[in-house]
């Protein structure tokens, strides 16, 4: 097995002893194991990012072009952002039981697409709208997980009390929270439906086609734009949007990575 293919597989295991980390610590509501996965998920990023760069500097063409690179690069920015907002707030400690389960299965699931590596890039890829609109649809994606991740953990302790569930933030602040990321997700999404128009631009000399990926894009952004729209307008809190969070991920997941798979 080649170099790059053993850490790629070694990041999907570290990923995979988190994902059952937080949920067996969930399920036991035993503290210590959060500390595993979340360690396990800082071990994990290693080589996944070792992995991404080895891939890169071997042909010098952007580590996303294929499917399972895009689905590689999403996955990392997913679990970059989760690291981040763990570090500057502990008090979340189960929010990998969502984040991790969902970063193994699309990292293992990119492992079973991969293929050898590109030594030419299309000429209809050579364009520096394909790193905004990339950058935006895997930001996106980060912060729309984590804003479900949230969500589950309001439902979790609506739910619940005592043990883990007191550690927790006060339900309105854990609402907020999921809030800011919608909000991030939305502009992000914006930011990448944006950049592809110019990009389908520049490739087939019109900015909108109407082609599946590109519905689904949009209709994944009106999604979130609702969201917003529910809350701001209409007032939603709570429980309501915690279900809608978690919904609206799985809409996002089959238009970023689902729709091109079909088409």
């Amino acid at each position: 097995m080649k170099p790059e293919l053993m850490l790629f597989w070694i990041a999907v295991s570290l990923y995979g002893v988190s994902t059952f980390s937080y949920i067996f610590g969930l399920i036991a509501r035993y503290d210590k194991l959060f500390t595993v996965g979340l360690i396990s998920a800082f071990a994990g990023l290693i080589p996944h990012t070792v992995f991404m760069g080895l891939r890169w500097a071997a042909t010098g063409i952007s580590p996303f072009i294929s499917s399972s690179e895009s689905l590689t690069l999403g996955v990392f920015m997913a679990v970059v952002h989760f690291l981040l907002f763990q570090t500057f707030i502990k008090r979340i400690r189960p929010l990998g039981v969502l984040i991790m389960p969902v970063a193994f299965v699309l990292l293992g699931w990119a492992g079973t697409l991969m293929k050898e590596v590109a030594t030419t890039l299309a000429p209809a890829l050579q364009s520096g709208w394909i790193w905004v609109h990339i950058v935006g649809a895997s930001a996106g994606f980060a912060s729309v997980l984590i804003a479900a991740g949230l969500g589950l953990m309001y439902l979790l302790k609506e739910k619940n009390s005592g043990g883990i569930y007191e550690k927790l933030p006060e339900l309105p602040d854990i609402d907020n929270l999921a809030y800011r990321f919608v909000s991030g997700g939305f502009i992000m999404y914006g930011l990448m439906i944006v950049s592809g128009c110019f990009w389908a631009n520049q490739v087939k000399g019109t900015y909108w086609n109407w082609d599946p990926v590109e519905v689904w894009s949009l209709i994944s952004w009106l999604i979130y734009g609702i969201y917003l729209h529910l809350r701001i307008t209409f007032g939603w809190r709570g429980r309501k949007l915690a279900w809608y969070a978690l919904i609206a991920l799985a809409a996002m997941i089959i238009s970023y990575w689902g729709i091109p798979f079909s088409v």
